[in-house]
């Protein structure tokens, strides 16, 4: 936690927000968008400590099976043993701290490439060449440092937090939701990587996304797609839901002629990961929005289709979120936070519809309570 980040901090940053009443809220102040210690508490406080999406479980389906994954700042590795558990360690070595694995790929052994110190899969020191002659030196208590990991709906998820209780346990009803919605996710493919850089703070980022307030004004194509009026957004423990019907074949985004999946089901998993499935053949999204500084932050959005080839249509709806719909986004978060950065904004009134619909802000209002929560968390 900086040392700079103290109790004043949070009462300002929920100055005008209303905990209880979001038709009586307004947003958190701007200083969390722009201020650096609050970043630096965000990181300490939310990402060491909540579970981060990093991979498809076919990544590491088959023993030997690694891959390694920046989260957060850390390195971490995940591997399946030889017994088929699946493990996450901090990707650093016992000796000098030297990463130990790059990239992915199949092992029969993790061997340091500084100075050859080996572990076996589950961890645990193999061999230390010329520790023969150490004094107090007991191979068999070195071992890589395990981090939390989840399978959860098809993907891999983990938690440096080692208190932390399970994903599953957690997130309360949204693996039903997903598995009602996505049965088929366990079969799909990696497809595609879209990876964005954005001159905004990862917030600014989060709330844009769970609101469509702005999408009959910025994301006109993107509304042509969907029944809008079917849009309803619905807010739980760790994550809120925003479901509507598809399938219009009359819409400006991309064709969905042939398409076998007709609805919209997006879900947002506290604090910085989506979870999507468009109007289409069967697929799945998942972006994951990563936090680079108090102004940066960079976007991976990746595709999982039946085959990691994509079909023309895919491809259309590729090329349609790369070059429209993220752009628009883009350029609508980042003009957030250049307004965030004057004295002309400190927070604004955040608007809610009773029946949930696509233009209510009340997800946006759920995500910050969270914030606010972790925000004193951090302080006990």
């Amino acid at each position: 936690m900086s040392e700079c980040f103290a109790q004043r901090d949070i009462e300002i940053a929920g100055l005008g927000f209303n905990k209880e009443d979001v038709a009586a809220s307004s947003t958190l102040n701007a200083k969390c968008y722009t201020e650096q210690k609050y970043f630096d508490a965000e990181i300490k406080a939310i990402f060491h400590r909540t579970w981060q999406w990093v991979c498809h479980a076919e990544k590491v389906r088959e023993p030997g099976a690694y891959y390694v994954a920046e989260v957060a700042g850390r390195s971490i590795a995940l591997v399946r043993d030889r017994s088929g558990n699946l493990r996450a360690f901090y990707n650093v070595c016992k000796h000098r701290a030297h990463h130990l694995l790059t990239g992915e790929g199949k092992a029969r052994v993790i061997t340091c490439p500084y100075h050859a110190w080996s572990y076996d899969l589950d961890g645990g020191l193999r061999q230390a060449p010329m520790t023969e002659t150490l004094i107090d030196f007991r191979k068999d208590e070195i071992c890589l440092s395990q981090v939390q990991v989840e399978e959860f709906c098809g993907f891999v998820y983990v938690n440096m937090d080692p208190n932390a209780a399970s994903l599953a346990t957690q997130s309360g009803d949204l693996q039903n939701e997903i598995n009602r919605f996505a049965p088929d996710i366990g079969e799909l493919t990696f497809s595609r990587r879209l990876q964005f850089e954005i001159n905004s703070n990862w917030k600014n980022v989060v709330d844009n996304f769970l609101e469509c307030y702005h999408c009959p004004t910025a994301h006109k194509d993107f509304v042509s797609l969907l029944k809008f009026e079917t849009y309803k957004v619905t807010t739980h423990g760790i994550y809120s839901s925003h479901m509507a019907k598809g399938g219009n074949a009359g819409n400006t985004a991309y064709s969905v002629e042939g398409a076998t999946c007709d609805d919209h089901a997006v879900w947002w998993l506290w604090p910085n990961t989506c979870l999507l499935r468009y109007p289409g053949r069967a697929n799945f999204l998942v972006l994951n929005i990563i936090p680079v500084a108090p102004d940066r932050t960079i976007e991976t959005y990746d595709f999982y289709f039946a085959s990691a080839e994509p079909t023309q249509q895919e491809i259309e709806a590729i090329n349609y979120i790369r070059d429209v719909l993220q752009q628009e986004d883009i350029n609508l978060v980042e003009s957030v936070q250049r307004g965030m950065g004057t004295p002309a904004f400190e927070c604004g009134r955040i608007v809610n519809d009773p029946k949930h619909s696509g233009m209510s802000e009340h997800a946006l209002h759920h995500f910050q309570g969270l914030l606010l929560q972790a925000y004193q968390d951090a302080l006990k």
